[in-house]
């Protein structure tokens, strides 16, 4: 006989292992990514929203997440999925049908999902310090989840030139998306300030720059990272253009960092295999969050 509650205790425990476990191997800030994970999903790694196909710990829609599996993957001994992806002629990603079911079951396992989100947070961090000049607050970091990277950038620029105004103006698309985001209960449009406010409250941002915890090994700096980060962009908020495959990444990278993509260790290969074996027949609940990364 179980006692109530202990299931989802133990669920949230295992939850909290993964998240723990891909922000110290990724080097990214654990408070933030669980913040991130509570706000999303309530911690379900099953969570399915009801407007849209974001699913997941981190609510990944299933375009953001083959783009970073494709992305990502192969680091994490996900290879055999990030090569099962590809990119068609619009820009959208698409995934071989013989694996498509496990490829998508991914989304719903904390360690993969884990550390998808925390390279995809990493990769923000640095785009954004880039482009602001200044360690990234929760909040910023929040924001460049839900706009991407060059919408989180331009809210953020223009929230400080300008904090009154209107925010359903400036990203129509995204208002319509998430109304009660940009859209008080009275229907009232809300300001840039007002926007940044509530992200902040739902990320638990308490007002400090997030710590920088990303090793410092030689792929985390300098010309591999721009590259990286030129790469998720075309992943995240590609135009159409065709973004580099994955060998063309890899070719623009020194030999060290490809050989340790191209061939990961035991570990990797072994989380690879854990995540196939998962049964995954776990009920589908209701998603924390209804924002489309």
């Amino acid at each position: 006989m179980s006692l109530p509650g202990f299931g989802r205790v133990e669920r949230d425990a295992g939850v909290r292992g993964a998240i723990q476990r891909a922000a110290q191997r990724v080097g990214v800030d654990f408070t933030y990514l669980l913040n991130q994970a509570k706000s999303e999903s309530g911690l379900n790694p099953n969570a399915q929203a009801q407007s849209s196909s974001a699913g997941g710990l981190f609510q990944f829609i299933d375009q953001s997440w083959l783009g970073a599996v494709k992305m990502y993957g192969a680091k994490h001994g996900l290879g055999w999925a990030a090569d099962a992806i590809s990119r068609r002629s619009d820009g959208s990603w698409k995934v071989d049908g013989s694996v498509r079911e496990q490829v998508m079951a991914l989304k719903n396992h904390p360690e993969a999902s884990s550390l998808m989100a925390a390279e995809f947070a990493s990769d923000n961090a640095q785009g954004l310090q880039a482009s602001l000049g200044r360690q990234p607050r929760s909040a910023d970091l929040y924001f460049a989840h839900f706009l991407g990277l060059e919408g989180a950038t331009r809210f953020l620029r223009t929230a400080d030139a300008r904090p009154d105004a209107n925010a359903a103006a400036l990203f129509p698309r995204e208002a319509r998306a998430n109304r009660s985001i940009f859209y008080d209960n009275g229907g009232n449009a809300r300001s840039l300030s007002q926007v940044y406010a509530l992200m902040a409250k739902k990320i638990d941002d308490t007002g400090a720059a997030i710590p920088s915890t990303r090793p410092a090994t030689p792929d985390a700096v300098g010309p591999d990272a721009d590259m990286r980060l030129a790469y998720a962009r075309q992943v995240f908020e590609g135009d159409g253009k065709a973004a580099p495959d994955t060998a063309e990444m890899l070719a623009m990278m020194g030999s060290t960092q490809r050989m340790n993509l191209l061939r990961p260790n035991p570990a990797n290969a072994m989380l690879a295999y854990m995540m196939l074996a998962s049964d995954g027949d776990a009920t589908i609940g209701d998603a924390g969050s209804n924002l489309d990364a």
